[in-house]
């Protein structure tokens, strides 16, 4: 069943997007070579619980951390631990923040100095697809039209979508109806309507669309072992327009590399 948010639902979820922009913000400040991917967890921790927010993440269905932290040929749900970032490296950062009640979510993927063109051109198709797939997030249209934005962009570059994680609605819950394939057909799908609200977020590998899931039971990375590249948005979906929830200008804004929109 899809939930409909009022508008004062959506004021909640936008304050909730607040403060998760500037956990994002928080943890671009630290993304460089030598640093532990578990220190930049503690920090987006530390700052969500002084925001007056709760980690999304933490403890969900068993999860043990606050932020998933995939790096390279991990697709998603990666843990974080003691790796430590290296130039060259690519690290996506998902995080999600309860605030009031309500849940907003997000995802950047980082590139470090060094990392390879055609990785750099992964990063940067999949960040545009996923405003590809914003456009038609409109009401009047349905799913399966975000579905095949998304696919029909990536996949003339010869990237693989992965079919298996899919986005979703967002809430009270974190995840709600309804799905939001990366992949599909125009004009199928459930029609969007004012009120809706669910996060957008393309994961397309560099290689294979095949995915394996590691013995820990959440770790999602690709066959191939090729790199996998992914961006998140929550989106609200009102009568007139779509309103993006969360921001990435945080993160862009702190991190010091600054990568996107180079020629190519």
């Amino acid at each position: 069943m899809i939930h409909l948010k009022t508008a004062e639902e959506i004021q909640f979820m936008r304050e909730s997007a607040r403060i998760l922009a500037q956990a994002h913000g928080e943890v671009a400040r630290l993304i460089k070579p030598g640093i532990k991917t578990k220190e930049l967890d503690r920090r987006a921790e530390e700052f969500i619980r002084d925001s007056g927010g709760v980690p999304s993440f933490l403890n969900y269905n068993g999860f043990p951390s606050s932020l998933c932290i995939s790096v390279n040929e991990t697709v998603v749900h990666g843990f974080p631990g003691e790796y430590e970032l290296k130039d060259g490296d690519i690290v996506s950062i998902d995080c999600g923040v309860k605030y009031k009640g309500y849940h907003s979510d997000s995802a950047y993927t980082y590139p470090l100095e060094g990392v390879r063109e055609e990785v750099l051109n992964l990063l940067q198709r999949t960040y545009d697809s996923l405003y590809k797939g914003i456009e038609q997030a409109r009401a009047g249209n349905r799913i399966g039209d975000v579905s095949y934005a998304i696919q029909s962009y990536v996949e003339q570059f010869g990237y693989g979508v992965v079919r298996e994680l899919v986005g979703h609605g967002v809430g009270k819950s974190l995840h709600e109806d309804p799905e939001v394939p990366n992949y599909g057909k125009r004009g199928k799908g459930p029609k969007i309507v004012a009120g809706m609200v669910f996060a957008i977020e393309p994961m397309i590998n560099l290689g294979t669309q095949k995915v394996i899931q590691e013995r820990d039971g959440w770790t999602i990375r690709t066959s191939d072992r090729k790199p996998s590249a992914h961006f998140e948005h929550t989106v609200a979906v009102h009568e007139d327009r779509t309103e993006i929830l969360t921001s990435h200008e945080e993160i862009e804004k702190n991190y010091s590399y600054k990568w996107r929109n180079r020629s190519r």
